[in-house]
């Protein structure tokens, strides 16, 4: 099983210096790739009183190729994944650019997570179709994909034309590893259909999570893909309970055949609960305890 952590910039800020201190933190003590999260603008809730516990102006949100372009360059062996880049919101062409730009430059430690988003004030903002989101983001992955395979490429879908062009630089492997996030019954068809992974957020660890990911794999096998090929990933934090419930719950992700386990220690929606200390030295001691609790199991 691969162990990543999440960049907690919400409470470290994203000055160079605590960007690169976490980052390489996390490398020292083993992790295998860090998250970022993406959003691109946030609403003023002092105009939405009944906004809820969702991510506003007052959260901090680096571009994520821009966050992970800066940490290639701080870092030699941690891997890079997007949880998850609201592709919807972006054109495609661009960010299969940005994507393959990144991809080389960190010589190929880049994963792709992609989504379609739930704030409509940030389509509107970015002049997207936010009704459309999910179709379109399947084309936008189709010319990626094509995109990232050759250097030049004739594509013609609904939403995209490329005539005989293509990008340069092309990713290290002619592909990038494209995940889902997302927990509805068009996203598992997505993923059975075209996705490496998926990025599970919602469920906690116990029978749901287990009938949804069955769920998936009865998808992929129908689409004549190995369930074996397509990753799951979850996010874990330490804010309830010791090393001995993180093992056990390592434990119950490990038997369902879960790939990638993210600590995240600022999130606190679903079954998920944020840490108490928002500095540097709280999430540190996080990652620290976090890996000494699994590290066998990995």
């Amino acid at each position: 099983m691969q162990l990543g952590a999440a960049m907690p910039l919400v409470d470290i800020g994203g000055a160079p210096p605590a960007v690169r201190d976490f980052a390489q933190a996390a490398e020292a003590l083993g992790y295998h790739h860090l998250a970022g999260t993406d959003h691109v603008i946030g609403v003023n809730v002092a105009s939405r009183p009944g906004w809820g516990n969702r991510n506003t102006s007052a959260d901090l949100f680096h571009d994520p190729f821009v966050l992970f372009g800066f940490l290639a360059a701080c870092t030699a062996r941690i891997g890079f994944s997007t949880q998850v880049l609201i592709l919807a919101q972006r054109q495609a062409v661009l960010v299969a650019k940005q994507a393959a730009c990144l991809d080389v430059l960190c010589e190929g430690r880049f994963r792709l997570g992609v989504g379609i988003g739930w704030n409509e004030a940030e389509f509107v903002a970015l002049n997207e179709n936010f009704r459309d989101r999910g179709r379109r983001s399947e084309e936008q992955v189709a010319v990626m994909q094509a995109l990232w395979a050759e250097p030049h490429v004739t594509f013609r879908g609904r939403w995209h034309t490329v005539e005989d062009a293509g990008i340069n630089p092309l990713p290290t492997r002619r592909a990038i590893p494209v995940w889902l996030g997302g927990h509805h019954d068009a996203t598992l068809r997505r993923i059975a259909r075209f996705g490496e992974g998926w990025m599970m957020l919602a469920y906690p660890p116990d029978a749901s999570a287990r009938a949804e990911i069955e769920k998936l794999r009865s998808y992929v096998h129908a689409e004549g893909r190995d369930p074996a090929s397509v990753g799951i990933e979850v996010w874990v934090s330490t804010a309830a309970g010791g090393a001995a419930e993180w093992r056990e719950e390592f434990r119950f992700w490990q038997a369902l055949g879960v790939t990638h386990v993210t600590l995240n220690s600022t999130f606190g929606r679903y079954h998920h609960q944020r840490i108490a200390g928002r500095s540097m030295d709280a999430h540190v001691a996080a990652l620290e305890a976090y890996r000494n609790a699994v590290a066998d199991l990995l």
